[in-house]
């Protein structure tokens, strides 16, 4: 049975609201009656929770969100990693699951939320400008920063883990929601991955490697 994420109920609810109203409006029960029924199966569609099997491989690096790539870029994050770093973005349409997942094991820490504009998703100057959470994982062979980003009809991005403490995760766990289209953007130091998509590929939370820990060396 596909699992559906609670969160629908609120939608739902504004939905049936609305279609009163354009019932009441237009004396038609027969288009509101409709516009309820698609727009509650639309949700339902969007509130989609489905099961991944994640791979077993403890050097590879998860998707965090289903969607495309948008693109591969080698630049330096001061912030958080301070370090030069490969940052794979993604965009979620509003036809993707907007599931967030873990890409590696390790221990996840919310470290902030930027209030900003709405701009276009695919941009890249969505990437620092629009209204985001950032997320640190501090696994035990590298590190990785996530970014869940707004875009024009994300109204909010959710981290469902405890904002407080760090908790540990497994890669392909479940860290949270973007509700409506949007972009996740993954930045991994450059010095410890092997990038492995490419613009245009497609990718799914918690199945798709995206990178791959180099070896260690023993010297």
């Amino acid at each position: 049975m596909l699992r559906i994420r609670r969160e629908v109920v609120p939608f739902i609810g504004i939905v049936v609201a609305l279609g009163i109203g354009i019932g009441f409006l237009l004396n038609t029960i027969m288009l509101a009656m409709g516009f309820v029924i698609l727009g509650t199966a639309y949700l339902l569609f969007f509130f989609r929770d489905p099961n991944r099997t994640s791979p077993e491989d403890p050097t590879a690096i998860l998707s965090g969100a289903d969607g495309r790539v948008l693109s591969v870029t080698r630049l330096m994050e001061k912030k958080y990693l301070n370090t030069q770093c490969m940052q794979i973005s993604i965009f979620l349409s509003i036809f993707d699951v907007h599931v967030n997942r873990a890409p590696i094991t390790g221990h996840s820490k919310f470290v902030g939320f930027s209030p900003g504009k709405k701009l276009a998703a695919f941009r890249e100057k969505s990437s620092e400008l629009n209204q985001h959470n950032k997320i640190l994982i501090e696994g035990t062979q590298t590190r990785c920063l996530i970014a869940q980003i707004a875009g024009v009809i994300a109204r909010r991005v959710v981290y469902w883990l405890d904002q407080e403490t760090p908790v540990p995760v497994s890669a392909g766990d479940r860290i949270g929601m973007m509700k409506f289209g949007s972009r996740l953007d993954i930045y991994l130091p450059d010095s410890d991955v092997n990038v492995l998509v490419q613009p245009g590929d497609r990718v799914r939370a918690g199945e798709t490697i995206v990178a791959q820990i180099k070896p260690r060396s023993n010297c």
